[in-house]
């Protein structure tokens, strides 16, 4: 065995994989990996030569990731056609347009730097869930690989046709004026050129490209980020911001004012305008996600129904396609739209097309459509640190815990638990339709907690208190990220 080998198991999470490159993970690890997808490939498909679009996003080590990767691939028999730098979503559209047998996107979406990871998928449109990601483990780490010729070929101003893709039929006739905020990252390449083409006044916001992200990581989930989209919004007078993650398929949403939009009232916004065209259709939206679907009153009056589901692109993704629903939502600003609105995999940008249009059909501003849902007060998304190998015992541990609470009915701020969920971590809600969740984060060693209330801002700071006592109790939790 190469003894500089390094490749830590704890790096092949729940929907894709991601490692701390050299200290978690080193070159020869990622060729490893590469022979270990290219053999799942090979096992799946039944093919000895199948084709595997391959991309990377812009990181200062993402190129030479994807080298390495390739170099394993091509070691087990695959066609790799190499689309160059990329967004996520570009890469999954390839595999539709040029009818290729896998994907395999070199990022770390929005993690710090020092990051690198893939995402990866066989079947078109959806990604690895836990069982494919166990699979890949097993052979990677195993050495089971297979041996074969294979080549690459590198496919030229594929970008292009994928800007094209959306542009065109995506045209709008109402002047929207939008701050586009990217962080630095990738999608600065994407994003701006896109929202113009399809009739977009557009003010750019840190989009051009820079592997330090000097000012804050792009995640639209980050307060920073949000802050800065919210002041350029108010800045310009503009109709909407929209923030996008390092490799394009989130989108976090300001509305005309500068407030904060949490994507899942977003997503809520979308399924009602869609509900309308399409009576009986489903919707799958993530554990983190509002209360407010499984009681709102237009999807109810349309016959549509929402599914409460694990959290994760991989996850919603799959759901989507299993249930057959026209839409999936997820908190953290991943949207799934199927046939006919999309393929049925998450694109930030595409998503963003969406609300333009939902301006565009409405003679309102954001702010106004959004006074038409019910007032509920949410926290943002909090990580406290847990280590990879405690968190999920940890979160086992709190499932019963919970279950006990409600059981004994203890009261948590005046009120007794009257629901429970544990699809995905531990979601309790209350009658007032108050609700907490905690989970296992499924790509970074910390836990996961959110809060919201329909009552007051005070229930959701009470509901966020009882928790952080609860996870201080078990002496196995650091640091939090944010906090409310």
């Amino acid at each position: 065995m190469n003894q500089s080998l390094k490749i830590d198991p704890y790096g092949f999470r729940e929907y894709d994989a991601r490692w701390l490159y050299n200290k978690d993970i080193n070159k020869e690890g990622i060729i490893d990996l590469g022979k270990g997808l290219g053999t799942q490939i090979i096992q799946h498909t039944k093919k000895n030569n199948p084709r595997v679009i391959v991309g990377q996003d812009y990181r200062s080590y993402s190129e030479e990731i994807k080298i390495a990767l390739k170099a394993g691939l091509i070691s087990t028999g695959c066609f790799v056609e190499d689309v160059g730098l990329a967004l996520s979503p570009m890469v999954y559209f390839a595999q539709f347009k040029l009818d290729a047998d896998a994907v395999a996107m070199v990022t770390a979406s929005h993690n710090e730097n020092g990051w690198t990871g893939v995402k990866m998928g066989i079947i078109k449109g959806l990604t690895h869930a836990p069982e494919e990601m166990q699979e890949l483990k097993n052979i990677t780490l195993n050495k089971k690989f297979i041996t074969g010729n294979g080549k690459e070929k590198k496919i030229q101003n594929f970008d292009k046709i994928y800007k094209e893709d959306l542009t065109n039929k995506n045209k709008i006739t109402k002047k929207i004026k939008a701050v586009v905020a990217c962080g630095n990252g990738t999608a600065g390449i994407f994003a701006p050129e896109i929202l113009r083409g399809i009739g977009c006044e557009v003010i750019e916001l840190d989009c051009n490209l820079d592997w330090t992200f000097p000012k804050y990581n792009p995640n639209p989930e980050d307060l920073k980020m949000l802050h800065e989209i919210s002041k350029s919004v108010k800045n310009n007078n503009a109709d909407v911001g929209f923030g996008f993650d390092g490799d394009g398929d989130r989108v976090g949403v300001i509305d005309d004012t500068g407030n904060e939009i949490f994507s899942d009232k977003i997503g809520l916004l979308i399924a009602r305008n869609l509900s309308k065209k399409h009576q009986n259709s489903k919707y799958v939206v993530d554990v983190k996600s509002t209360g407010l679907y499984a009681s709102d009153d237009v999807l109810l009056k349309n016959n549509c129904k929402t599914i409460y589901w694990k959290t994760g692109h991989s996850h919603i993704k799959r759901k989507v396609f299993d249930e057959n629903a026209l839409a999936g939502f997820e908190k953290s600003g991943h949207f799934f739209f199927n046939k006919p609105l999309g393929y049925g995999y998450d694109d930030g940008i595409n998503s963003a097309i969406q609300v333009c249009h939902l301006l565009n059909n409405q003679n309102k501003k954001m702010s106004e459509i959004l006074k038409e849902l019910p007032t509920t007060f949410q926290s943002p998304t909090m990580a406290p640190f847990c280590k990879d190998n405690e968190k999920y015992e940890v979160v086992e541990d709190l499932v019963q815990k919970f279950t006990k609470i409600k059981e004994d009915k203890i009261k948590i701020d005046n009120q007794e638990i009257d629901n429970i969920v544990t699809v995905n971590g531990i979601r309790f809600s209350f009658e007032d339709g108050s609700w907490g969740l905690i989970r296992a984060s499924s790509n970074k060693p910390s836990l996961v907690i959110v809060t919201e209330s329909p009552t007051s801002e005070q229930r959701k700071i009470n509901i966020f208190k009882f928790i952080d006592n609860i996870l201080q109790e078990t002496g196995k939790i650091g640091e939090y990220d944010q906090k409310i």
